[in-house]
């Protein structure tokens, strides 16, 4: 198998994250030495399968950041996956709003030209506020790569949502090219 490198895949509090045991499993067996951290929301809906998580990652799941002097537990990234990315991740992510650990990481990544790509999960209701827009287009200006719109995420009415089709492989494929790319 060849090796991808070190993917950080980060999700957010929508419901495909409950998919990300299979999505960790697609990442590795496309090569890709996963690690895997997920927002506090994200953590607490995941709790009963961190373990899992864990084992299946080979690294803890993070959702907090260290304390100040502890060693890092992961190897660096080569590139890093966001998704789902919720309303929240992306606004917080382009306002640079990094209390919680995964938005304060990505917001680094940016500083230390880490390749990324995102991949929102949000309504249509959630888009129409024009903050969203603003931060997608701030975030691209950025060098993130954003599966938004045609060939990528493309929003559901509210309450309408169908996680079950969240296109993973297209955050993967994405994944993939920007480590080939590196």
């Amino acid at each position: 198998m060849t090796t991808s490198g070190v993917l950080y895949l980060f999700g957010s509090a929508a419901p495909p994250v409950f998919d990300i045991a299979r999505v960790v499993q697609d990442a590795r067996a496309r090569g890709f030495d996963v690690c895997l951290g997920l927002t506090p929301t994200a953590a607490r809906w995941l709790a009963p399968q961190l373990a899992e998580l864990e084992r299946l990652t080979g690294h803890p799941v993070r959702s907090e950041y260290k304390m100040p002097g502890e060693p890092d537990v992961w190897p660096k990234a080569d590139v890093i996956a966001v998704a789902p990315a919720t309303f929240n991740t992306i606004n917080a992510w382009a306002l640079g709003i990094t209390r919680d650990f995964v938005v304060g990481v990505i917001a680094e990544g940016i500083g230390k030209s880490i390749p990324m790509v995102a991949m929102p999960c949000v309504n249509a209701a959630y888009v129409r506020h024009r903050q969203f827009e603003r931060s997608v287009a701030e975030l691209r200006l950025m060098g993130v790569r954003v599966l938004y719109g045609e060939g990528g995420f493309v929003p559901n009415q509210p309450g309408r949502g169908k996680p079950k089709e969240y296109p993973w492989h297209l955050i993967l494929d994405a994944a993939q090219e920007a480590a080939g790319a590196k």
